[in-house]
């Protein structure tokens, strides 16, 4: 079993190197999660030391962590490019494709990063895996009207699919979680899935997170940091 100071080492580790890669003046999105708070703070004990930057939340959670750290927050609107967007994830491919969400909080983080000019993913070496949902279920957000229609499309696509338990997101939407029958490692078959499921009325995004990241940062408990790249990155 992998020790939780070990977890926090790794993490803490990459969220520096995350924090070093922002420079002054940089607009940034701020991911939610284990992974996404130690970045925060990191980039917070920057900011302390004069660095200037403004960030763009992606739930609650991460408003609050960013306040207390003294980030000057802003809304996401129209005119505002980010520079990049800082985040964790739950499950990372060899391709550095992701699947992201079971925080609930993937439609925001999905909004955030599209409207950034990179995105960097933050993880500990245990979040690599061979194949995506080789971990865990595939997040869903569907808006609550839509959730029994939804449920009987998801099975209809061969997933085994229950409503999540917990509260609604921070769009007061509803998480259904799929499981496929295997773990998914080839990407054309990802990609498919994704197409499907957004096909569904009252979907609103899935938690297939695909060619999104151009750099994952993986931690190690002893300070070792692989930087892993995209192709073309």
């Amino acid at each position: 079993m992998t020790d939780v100071t070990d977890d926090a080492r790794a993490l803490d580790a990459a969220a520096r190197r995350a924090a070093d890669l922002v420079s002054d003046g940089a607009r940034v999105g701020l991911g939610t999660g284990r992974a996404a708070a130690a970045f925060i703070a990191e980039l917070g004990a920057r900011v302390r030391r004069g660095l200037h930057v403004v960030g763009v939340p992606t739930s609650r959670a991460s408003e609050a962590l960013a306040r207390e750290a003294g980030i000057t927050l802003v809304a996401l609107d129209e005119t505002l490019e980010l520079d990049v967007t800082v985040d964790g994830a739950d499950e990372v491919s060899p391709h550095l494709d992701l699947l992201k969400g079971r925080g609930g909080a993937l439609v925001r983080e999905r909004i955030v990063a599209a409207a950034s000019k990179r995105q960097v993913i933050v993880v500990g070496p245990e979040k690599l895996v061979r194949a995506l949902g080789e971990r865990g279920p595939i997040p869903v957000e569907v808006v609550p009207f839509g959730i029994g229609p939804a449920l009987r499309a998801v099975k209809a696509l061969g997933l085994a699919a229950t409503v999540r338990a917990s509260a609604p997101t921070d769009n007061g939407n509803a998480t259904i979680d799929c499981v496929p029958p295997e773990p998914i490692a080839d990407r054309p078959g990802a990609r498919a899935l994704e197409r499907a499921l957004r096909a569904i009325p009252g979907v609103v995004d899935t938690g297939l997170f695909l060619g999104t990241a151009e750099r994952v940062l993986v931690g190690h408990p002893d300070g070792r940091v692989d930087d892993l790249r995209s192709e073309g990155a």
